[in-house]
C-alpha cells in the first residue's frame, strides 16, 4: 500500500487484509434507490414511445451514477462511523425527493430532480474531501472528482432550465461526462489525472457485495411492483391471473441467471484480482446495464397483467423481448469479466431472442412474455447445470488487464 495512503485519515475503514462487510446503513440507503428504480419502471411502462425511452435510459443513468459514487465513498469510509451515517442519511434525503420527481423530471418537476441530483452529487465529494484532509493520496482523486460532477452540474441545471429536445441532450451530455471522466483519471488542469495505483487499496470484494445486494435489491422491488399490478387489476380472470405466475417465474428466472452461481464467482474473482479497484469499476459499467434490464422487464410485466391478450405494437416488443435481451447481455459481460469468457447459454439465449422478436407481432403480449419467460428459464437451467458440471470455465484470468480500464 503506497505510504500516502497510510497516513492517518479521518473516518476511514480499516483495512487490515479481512473482507470489508456491507453495514446495515448501505442496505438501508439502498432502499431510496429501490424506489427509484420503481418509479422508472412506471415511467416507462405509462409512455412507450421512443422518445419516453430515451428519457427514461438517461434518468436511469443518473440514479446509478447517484448509487455508483456513493458506493465507492462507503467503501473507503466506515459506514459505522457516525459522521460518514450522517452524510449517508442527508443523501438518503435528498436521494427520495429526486426519486419522487422522476416520473415528472422532463416536465415541471425538472429543476427539482436536477438540483437534489447536483447537491447529492457535488455534496458527497465536498464532504470526502474534507474527511481526507491534506497529505491523502485520496484527497486529490476527490478533488478531481468533486471538479468533473461540478461541471456535469452546469450540465444539469442548464438542461433544467431548458425544455424539449434541449434538456434531453444537455442531460444525455452530463451523464456521459460523469461516465467517461473517470477513463482518463478525472483529469483536470492545475490537479493532474488520477492514476489507477491510486485506488488499489479499494475493498473490491466490498464493490461486489454492493451491486449483488443492488440486484437482489431491485429484483425484489419488481415483485412487489408485479404484485401491486395485480391487485389494482379488478377482475381477477384466468388471463391475468397466467399472466401474473408467468411474470412471477419470469423474474424468479432473472434471479437465478445473477444469483445461482455467478454472485458468489464475482466476489472470490474481485477478491483474487491484482487491481481490485479496477475490477470494480468493470463491477459497475456492467452491472448499470443488467439493472437496466430488470427494469424494462418490470414495466413489461405491468403491462402483460394489466392487458394481457392486448396485440403487440413496436414499443411492447421492445420492451417484453429487448429488455430480457438487455438482462442476459448485462449477464454475459458479468460472466465474462468473472470466468473469462462469454457462456454459451447466455449467447443462445439472446439469439433466441432476437429470432421472437418478429414473431411476436403475430401474437399477444401474454404469448410473448410466456415465451420470453420460458427462454430465460432455459437459460438460467443451461447455465446452472454447466457450471455445475464443470462445463465452463472456472474463474479466469485478469482480464481487466487486457483492455483499457477506468482510472477509479
Amino acid at each position: 500500500m503506497p505510504e500516502s495512503l497510510r497516513r492517518p485519515a479521518r473516518y476511514l475503514r480499516e483495512r487490515t487484509g479481512e473482507e470489508a462487510r456491507v453495514t446495515n446503513v448501505e442496505l438501508f440507503f439502498d432502499l431510496v434507490y429501490a424506489f427509484a428504480v420503481t418509479q422508472l419502471s412506471h415511467k416507462l411502462a405509462g409512455d412507450l414511445t421512443l422518445l419516453g425511452g430515451l428519457q427514461t435510459i438517461v434518468l436511469w443513468f443518473a440514479v446509478w451514477l447517484g448509487w455508483q459514487y456513493t458506493c465507492w465513498v462507503t467503501n473507503w469510509f466506515d459506514p459505522d462511523r457516525l459522521p460518514v451515517r450522517v452524510l449517508l442519511l442527508a443523501i438518503m434525503l435528498i436521494g427520495t425527493v429526486m426519486s419522487a420527481s422522476l416520473p415528472l423530471a422532463f416536465d415541471d418537476r425538472g429543476l427539482t430532480f436536477a438540483l437534489c441530483y447536483v447537491v447529492m452529487q457535488v455534496g458527497r465529494s465536498l464532504v470526502a474531501v474534507r474527511f481526507l484532509g491534506h497529505g491523502h493520496a485520496l484527497s486529490d482523486n476527490f478533488k478531481r472528482i468533486t471538479g468533473w460532477l461540478s461541471i456535469s452540474g452546469v450540465l444539469w441545471i442548464a438542461g433544467a432550465l431548458v425544455e424539449g429536445p434541449a434538456r434531453l441532450a444537455l442531460w444525455l451530455a452530463a451523464v456521459v461526462c460523469e461516465y467517461v471522466s473517470p477513463m482518463f483519471g478525472f483529469a483536470l488542469p492545475g490537479l493532474g489525472r488520477s492514476r489507477s495505483s491510486d485506488w488499489q487499496s479499494a475493498e473490491g470484494s466490498h464493490i461486489a457485495e454492493r451491486c449483488q445486494a443492488f440486484v437482489i435489491i431491485v429484483l425484489g422491488e419488481s415483485l412487489l411492483s408485479t404484485g401491486g399490478t395485480l391487485s389494482e387489476t379488478r377482475q381477477w380472470d384466468a388471463p391475468g391471473i397466467i399472466a401474473f405466475l408467468v411474470c412471477f417465474l419470469g423474474t424468479v428466472a432473472l434471479w437465478w441467471i445473477y444469483f445461482d452461481t455467478s454472485s458468489r464467482a464475482g466476489s472470490e474473482r474481485i477478491a483474487r484480482a491484482e487491481r481490485p479497484g479496477q475490477m470494480a469499476a468493470y463491477f459497475h459499467y456492467v452491472h448499470a446495464i443488467l439493472v437496466a434490464g430488470v427494469i424494462g422487464v418490470a414495466a413489461g410485466d405491468d403491462l402483460v397483467i394489466e392487458h394481457p391478450d392486448e396485440r403487440i405494437r413496436f414499443a411492447t416488443a421492445c420492451v417484453l423481448v429487448g429488455a430480457p435481451m438487455v438482462y442476459v447481455f448485462g449477464n454475459a459481460l458479468y460472466k465474462r469479466i468473472v470466468y473469462g469468457a462469454f457462456p454459451l447459454s447466455h449467447l443462445v439465449g439472446i439469439g433466441l431472442l432476437l429470432l421472437l422478436f418478429p414473431f411476436a407481432f403475430e401474437t399477444d403480449r401474454l404469448m410473448v412474455a410466456g415465451l420470453t419467460t420460458l427462454i430465460l428459464i432455459v437459460v438460467a437451467a443451461w447455465e446452472s447445470v454447466s457450471r455445475r458440471r464443470g462445463a465452463e470455465p472456472e474463474i479466469g484470468s485478469e482480464v481487466a488487464s487486457e483492455t483499457r480500464t477506468p482510472a477509479r
